[in-house]
C-alpha cells in the first residue's frame, strides 16, 4: 500500500513523463475528480474509465507538463493531502512555453485516489496555444452559475473572518488580520504583485470595495496541515451581479502565525469573473 505522498508523486511523475495511458491506475473504480475552476463551468467526473478517457484524449497530448516546485502538506486526516506545484508548461503544436501554478486536494484511500479536486491555470495553458478566443466563446456561451446553499458566518478561524469579512463587504477591517509585514499572492492573476505590508492590502481591499458586490459564502471546507500554522481553505464566493448569478470557486493555502496570516496564496478563479464579465482578451494581454 503505498502513502498519499507516494501516490502523488506517482501521479506527477506520470503526467510530467508523458505516461498518460497509466495514470488512471492510480485512481478508485468509483473515484470522483472535480474542476471547480474548469471552463466555462466546474465539472465532475466519476469512475476509472472516464478518468483515463481524460488523461488521453487530445488535450492530453496537446500540451507537455513537467512539474516542479512542489510542496504537499499532509493534514490532521491521514488520507487528505493538499499539493501545489508548479508546471513548466509547453504546447506541443505552437512551440510556446509557460510556468503555471496549481493545487490538488486528494483523498487517498488503500492506495488509490478516490477523490480529488483540482485547480488548474486556465487561462495560461489557453494563451501558449493560442486558445483565448475558444476560451471567450466558451464562457458566451456558458449556462448560468449554480449556485449553492449558503454557510453561515461564524468567528471562527482567520481564515472564515476573512472571507466572511470580504463577502460583507467589511474590507476595512481586513488588513487587521495580516502580520505587518505579510506576503500574500494570486497565482491565477496575470500581473498581480505581491502584497507585502497592510497598507498595499488596505488598497488591495479598497479596490475591490469599490465594486461594492453583494456576496455570500459557499461551500466551505477547511483542512489543517501537520503543520499547526497552515491551514488551507475551499470556498466560493457567491450572490448576484448586475442582475445575473455569480460563482467564484477559490482555495487559499495561508501559514497563520501569532493569529495573523503571515502568507497566503489566493488560487482565486480571475479567469472565470473576467469570462463573465467579458474581458477575457483583457486579462489574457497580462500573461
Amino acid at each position: 500500500m503505498h502513502s498519499p505522498r507516494e501516490v502523488f508523486a506517482a501521479l506527477s511523475d506520470g503526467i510530467s513523463e508523458g505516461r498518460w495511458a497509466e495514470l488512471s491506475a492510480l485512481y478508485a473504480e468509483d473515484t470522483v475528480v472535480e474542476h471547480p475552476q474548469a471552463v466555462p463551468r466546474p465539472t465532475r467526473i466519476t469512475g476509472r474509465a472516464t478518468v483515463h478517457e481524460r488523461f488521453t484524449s487530445a488535450l492530453a497530448g496537446a500540451l507537455r507538463l513537467k512539474r516542479k516546485n512542489v510542496v504537499v502538506h499532509e493534514t490532521t486526516d491521514p488520507e487528505v493531502i493538499v499539493a501545489e506545484y508548479d508546471y513548466d508548461a509547453e504546447s506541443v503544436e505552437t512551440g510556446r512555453t509557460i510556468q503555471t501554478a496549481n493545487i490538488q486536494v486528494l483523498r487517498i484511500r488503500d492506495g488509490l485516489i478516490v477523490h480529488s479536486r483540482d485547480y488548474h491555470d486556465y487561462l495560461r495553458l489557453a494563451v501558449i496555444r493560442d486558445g483565448v478566443d475558444q476560451l471567450v466563446k466558451a464562457y458566451e456561451g456558458a449556462p448560468p452559475r449554480e449556485l449553492s446553499p449558503v454557510t453561515p458566518e461564524s468567528a471562527g478561524t482567520v481564515f472564515e473572518r476573512l472571507v466572511h469579512g470580504v463577502a460583507g463587504g467589511r474590507r476595512d477591517e481586513l488588513p487587521e488580520l495580516y502580520a505587518e509585514e505579510t506576503h500574500v499572492t494570486h497565482p491565477f492573476l496575470p500581473g498581480s504583485a505581491v502584497v507585502r505590508t497592510r497598507d498595499e492590502l488596505r488598497a488591495h481591499f479598497a479596490a475591490g470595495k469599490a465594486m461594492n458586490p453583494e456576496f455570500a459564502i459557499a461551500d466551505l471546507v477547511t483542512y489543517q496541515s501537520a503543520d499547526p500554522e497552515v491551514l488551507i481553505g475551499e470556498f466560493a464566493y457567491q450572490g448576484s451581479y448586475a442582475g445575473k448569478p455569480v460563482r467564484i470557486a477559490n482555495i487559499f493555502a495561508m501559514r497563520i502565525s501569532g493569529g495573523l496570516v503571515v502568507e497566503s496564496r489566493d488560487y482565486g478563479d480571475h479567469l472565470g469573473i473576467a469570462g463573465d464579465l467579458g474581458r477575457i482578451p483583457e486579462l489574457a494581454a497580462k500573461v
